[in-house]
């Protein structure tokens, strides 16, 4: 890669290239299809999908849940649910290794109290963190299914940080690969190292692609797609309200 590539331009350029790479790929329609079915059959049991990432990957637990346009029946796992609904203190989320820990996941599962329907989305570039491998275990053990975000290239080339030896997409039912290169960065600095993040962006397509085709398999069946209005249209607040009131408090909307 050049050096001219380092450039708004050269992003641009480049990222397109790989969403064409996904958006034009056979292997990921097919992943998508089968991520779709995933979630359509937790929709149609009553389930809600329970969306997990940490650091980064929490843009992509937005981008799924609770978002206008996207899915009724989701649910934002994250490390603050400790403090917010485990009673722990805030200092305990200063710890940058927090995700690292053992049994931090299983707690989070807890506190979450998934019906056994729940679909698991779980989000991880490297997909070997402690904390992401064990949610992963303990949903297979609790017998959820596993959608995995990650990317395959990052996952192949980094030792497992989880005490099993395994990774996320070792345990998943479908893997969606968000095509990032190994560190997620895409632009090569001159020297060594590299500039700007895709994972980000590859995984927005991946959540949209698979939402869209869950709608598609719903409307098919003559069923109608749970989905949220924009809160900012007249209506939307009080409208998704009676959505959510279906669900309870297995759906939580903590602000952001």
């Amino acid at each position: 890669m050049s050096v001219e590539s380092v450039s708004a331009q050269g992003f641009a350029r480049e990222s397109r290239a790989v969403l064409d790479r996904i958006t034009g790929s056979e292997a990921v329609q097919e992943s998508v299809t089968r991520a779709a079915g995933l979630i359509a059959d937790c929709i149609r049991a009553d389930g809600v999908i329970q969306a997990f990432g940490t650091g980064h990957s929490q843009a992509l637990v937005l981008e799924l849940a609770g978002r206008a346009g996207g899915l009724v029946p989701t649910n934002r796992l994250s490390m603050a649910d400790l403090v917010l609904y485990g009673g722990d203190d805030p200092s305990a989320l200063d710890d940058p290794l927090l995700e690292r820990k053992p049994g931090i996941a299983g707690r989070l599962y807890e506190l979450a109290a998934p019906h056994p329907s729940d679909l698991f989305v779980i989000i991880s570039n490297s997909g070997v963190n402690n904390v992401i491998v064990e949610m992963a275990l303990r949903a297979k053990e609790r017998g959820h299914r596993i959608l995995a975000i990650t990317s395959l290239t990052h996952t192949r080339t980094v030792p497992a940080g989880h005490a099993s030896g395994r990774k996320l997409a070792d345990i998943a039912d479908v893997v969606l690969d968000n095509a990032a290169p190994t560190g997620d960065a895409l632009l090569e600095l001159p020297g060594g190292g590299a500039v700007c993040a895709l994972s980000t962006l590859t995984g927005v397509m991946l959540v949209q692609m698979a939402v869209a085709e869950t709608a598609a398999l719903l409307i098919g069946a003559g069923e109608r797609p749970p989905v949220y209005v924009s809160a900012n249209v007249p209506g939307g607040f009080e409208g998704n309200l009676g959505l959510e009131r279906h669900y309870g408090d297995r759906i939580r909307r903590p602000a952001s």
